[in-house]
């Protein structure tokens, strides 16, 4: 057992928190912008409350923030009653955000000053994997700190793994989104044309799924998909985030990233169309307009 504190309680830091406590079985301080929320997980979960990150990270021995992107974070660790003014020597800080890797970089930096570790340690798998703790954690820091910090993280994760120093697991996320955007348009697409020619849709995903066609996506959202329900994943507004950074770093690494082009702009479309807050499986919406 850990003391243990957690910045952002979002769809995807509640559970995550949560985890921490009732599996984990960690001594758990929670802050969240909306104070009232934080005191709703600590009704839940038990733990504590904090009015400022600051106020968490005072005597944690791990410190987690999950938070919405660059500015957020630093928000939250380097600003006015900032996390990092507090976290002590020899913690741990575990930044789970999808943010870039620049950020990571320049935290990690101010961390090694300050005497205590930094990882940066993006999610995937949604809030149902948030929900039932059964995300993909990708992490980027040094081998002795992520030793350290694993037994921990796996209160929430399926999957924990060391991608490389700080920063590579902000890029393996980007790897992740940019295959996503790939497939839930390839899929949407499919749909699209099958339902156009009159094909059953779920005999047809019955059997290509069992094939080379077949993913994640595919299995788990297919049914919503053609249903037009689009209140299951992964927010537009977060995947066009994400998308921004992915496209920024592509710009630095002089990577060509076309699809992953395409497929942001016409995630900017769905917005334009209301769904800003639908999940990302909405390319079909714009198709089928």
């Amino acid at each position: 057992m850990a003391n243990v504190s957690f910045i952002g309680l979002g769809v995807m830091g509640y559970p995550m928190a949560g985890h921490l406590r009732k599996k984990g079985g960690h001594e758990v301080t929670v802050y969240n912008r909306t104070h009232a929320k934080a005191e709703r997980w600590v009704e839940e979960f038990g733990g504590k409350a904090a009015k400022t990150p600051a106020e968490a990270a005072q005597g944690a021995d791990f410190v987690f923030s999950c938070v919405g992107n660059d500015d957020d974070l630093r928000s939250v660790t380097t600003g006015p009653d900032g996390a990092f003014g507090a976290v002590k020597s020899g913690a741990i800080f575990i930044d789970n955000t999808t943010a870039s890797a620049e950020v990571a970089r320049e935290l990690s930096g101010i961390a090694k000053e300050r005497g205590f570790g930094f990882l940066d340690a993006p999610v995937s798998g949604g809030q149902a994997g948030a929900e039932n703790g059964a995300l993909t954690v990708m992490v980027g820091g040094d081998k002795a700190t992520f030793d350290k910090a694993k037994p921990v993280i796996d209160a929430y994760a399926k999957m924990v793994g060391l991608m490389g120093e700080v920063g590579a697991g902000q890029l393996t996320k980007m790897v992740n989104q940019i295959c996503i955007a790939g497939l839930v348009q390839g899929l949407a697409e499919g749909i699209h044309f099958g339902m156009k020619a009159g094909l059953d849709i779920p005999a047809v995903i019955d059997v290509i799924s069992k094939g080379a066609a077949g993913s994640w996506q595919m299995e788990n959202r297919f049914k919503t998909m053609v249903a037009g329900q689009y209140e299951h994943g992964f927010a537009v507004d977060w995947m066009r985030k994400d998308l921004s950074i992915i496209l920024e770093e592509a710009r630095r690494n002089k990577t060509s990233l076309p699809v992953a082009a395409l497929v942001d702009q016409f995630y900017a479309e769905v917005q334009s169309m209301g769904g800003n807050r639908w999940d990302t499986s909405s390319l079909l919406a714009r198709l089928e307009r």
